[in-house]
């Protein structure tokens, strides 16, 4: 058995890119700055390393979150990791990023690095609709869930019940 599943949060390193496929399908690529704690051995201080890591979403969920993400968005995100090899110029080349599966948007207001310019404001999920703050200048709609929200089980269900 074997497990693929990845979770980091960190900064965009540049705005988001929006592509489609011959298919039609909508592609998004950004790349995602996660910091490594690690002692300097000479100075014996804590210093931060960088670690880029390249993202990518697929299908309509790509091309709505599209319109909330910017460079230096702060972004918690889950998916799997993606080998991908080819050959250019007569030189090999490869590739690991992370499909996208869940991202969480974690900057608020101006914290994004952004200035507060285009970056997410903290909102909320309801029954089928998106709720959010206030923006400068009014409120900037937000694209409904892809699939409606499921609701909690009912109190007759009891841990004995669920199979694992």
């Amino acid at each position: 058995m074997s497990i693929n599943r990845v979770i980091i949060s960190g900064n965009l390193t540049r705005d988001p890119e929006l592509r489609q496929t011959q298919g039609g399908s909508a592609v998004l690529a950004f790349g995602v700055a996660v910091n490594d704690r690690r002692r300097n051995t000479q100075t014996g201080e804590w210093e931060d390393y960088p670690n880029f890591v390249d993202c990518v979403m697929f299908g309509t969920r790509a091309e709505a979150i599209s319109r909330y993400l910017s460079k230096g968005t702060k972004v918690a995100i889950e998916g799997k990791l993606r080998y991908s090899s080819w050959e250019r110029d007569g030189q090999r080349r490869s590739r690991l990023e992370v499909i996208v599966d869940e991202i969480e948007f974690m900057s608020r207001g101006g914290q994004g690095g952004n200035g507060g310019q285009g970056g997410y404001q903290q909102g909320s999920y309801q029954q089928g609709s998106y709720q959010q703050q206030p923006r400068q200048g009014g409120y900037q709609s937000a694209p409904a869930p892809s699939a409606p929200l499921q609701t909690p089980p009912s109190a007759d269900v009891y841990d004995e019940d669920i199979p694992f």
